[in-house]
């Protein structure tokens, strides 16, 4: 049987020429700004101090007897998608979009194999949507399935585990047949790769709608689990009727008189400051890191980061972009709408402006429930949210996304398109709010898939 390789060690570092253009500094820090498994690693480091306990170890095969079988009919371009991966000896990633029945997959894999299975998952809720999926769709009893996270430690044939607590160095990770890591792409972080290099799992599936890493470890990903083996883009899928048709519209507005003197003043500072220390942080041919380094003792370096940071600020929290928002809630005052910020605190102005249900990290769990269960059964027709439900949450279908404000990544821009393609008579549609003559410009071309 296959084994897993041992990756190469990965450094984030940011190397940038001399003669480094401002569009390249922009991109390494919405790089370092945007890294979702720093975020996803503090929002979980409670758990990470948690021991996961032993587990039960039998044999390979599926336990006490119990043969999974699938109580779905799986799309044609779900089969092509678990026989591509067979035929690479059950070994690779499945790209999907968001939407598109990424858990169908996994399951239809797990139906194949009956072996012992571990599920990776990156947050609490979805250890238990995949619980709940794994025993209903796959007509399994109850005592199958467990979680590990979240206060449990159920070691059983078929377990679901955050990525958090299976990077434990006590975790476990022996004795199973097959892994399947979902939302693989947080996979390559240095805290998560111990994952698959620990394990001696002879088959391994890996599920994510863009493998795409910031920091250029996008490549681990295939080292630790094998190649792509299938991949769908949206217009691809929608093309084919399996998702619904949908529609792209960018939306451009402008600064006021204030905020583009404000704006402007900030930059230059900014480029000032680049353009007469350029040789000095291009030392060790890591830029980025040496401006980092700096900004702890140098005032002027840290002012200079401040100063970028500021402006970045005021181009994605635009007074326009409250109006337009309005505006396009109005046009769209039927539809299902979810509002995407890159800042919780554009969702909080947004929310008390327009009087429109909030979801951010700090969202309590049983009013995050509250508001997507009322999203969901049609007592809200209206949603503003952060990052939070990017991914890794079982958002309900809307027909609109405004996105007023995001990163330069592309994963994030298909997560938030994937919130609005599920299957529908209607055309769903995306808008992305662009403040004109600033960076936000680049950062919206970049983060469009190609």
């Amino acid at each position: 049987m296959p084994s897993a390789r041992t990756p190469r060690k990965s450094q984030r570092t940011f190397v940038v020429p001399m003669e480094v253009e401002q569009t390249v500094l922009d991109d390494l820090l919405a790089a370092y700004e945007d890294d979702p498994d720093a975020l996803l690693e503090a929002a979980l480091h409670d758990e990470r101090d948690e021991p996961v306990g032993a587990v039960v170890v039998e044999d390979d095969a599926l336990a006490g007897g119990y043969r999974p079988k699938l109580q779905f009919e799986p799309r044609t371009y779900q089969a092509e998608a678990i026989e591509a991966w067979l035929r690479h000896d059950a070994r690779g990633v499945i790209i999907l979009p968001t939407g598109a029945g990424k858990t169908v997959v996994a399951l239809m894999a797990l139906a194949r194999l009956k072996l012992r299975t571990l599920i990776v998952v990156p947050t609490i809720e979805l250890l238990y949507q995949w619980r709940d999926a794994v025993i209903e769709r796959l007509g399994l009893p109850p005592k199958v399935v467990g979680v590990v996270g979240d206060g449990h430690k159920q070691w059983r044939p078929i377990t679901v585990i955050t990525y958090a607590s299976a990077a434990m160095p006590n975790a476990p990770l022996e004795k199973i047949g097959l892994l399947i890591c979902d939302e693989a792409h947080h996979l390559p972080s240095p805290s998560y790769a111990t994952i698959a290099t620990r394990s001696n799992a002879p088959y391994r599936l890996g599920l994510t709608a863009t493998p795409d890493r910031q920091d250029g470890t996008t490549s681990e990903l295939y080292n630790l689990l094998g190649p792509v083996v299938y991949r769908k883009a949206p217009a691809d899928l929608s093309a084919e009727g399996h998702i619904a048709q949908y529609l792209e519209k960018r939306v451009f507005v402008s600064l006021t008189d204030d905020e583009a003197l404000r704006y402007e003043a900030l930059m230059g500072e900014w480029k000032w400051f680049l353009s007469s220390k350029r040789h000095m942080l291009a030392k060790g041919g890591d830029f980025f890191g040496e401006l980092i380094r700096r900004s702890a003792t140098d005032p002027q370096a840290r002012r200079a980061l401040q100063a970028h940071h500021q402006a970045r600020m005021i181009a994605l929290n635009a007074e326009a972009k409250l109006h337009e928002v309005e505006r396009l809630l109005g046009e769209h005052h039927d539809d299902k709408v979810i509002v995407f910020s890159e800042y919780n605190a554009l969702v909080d102005t947004i929310s008390q402006r327009l009087a429109l249900p909030a979801i951010t990290y700090k969202t309590a769990a049983e009013e995050r429930k509250a508001i997507l269960d009322g999203f969901r059964d049609g007592s809200y027709s209206k949603l503003v949210t952060g990052r939070v439900l990017n991914e890794g949450v079982d958002v309900p279908d809307a027909n609109v996304a405004i996105v007023v404000s995001g990163s330069s990544t592309t994963r994030e821009y298909i997560q938030r398109l994937g919130r609005v393609i599920r299957p529908k008579a209607t055309t769903a549609l995306l808008y992305e709010v662009i403040t004109r003559q600033t960076s936000e410009v680049r950062t919206a071309r970049r983060r469009r898939p190609t």
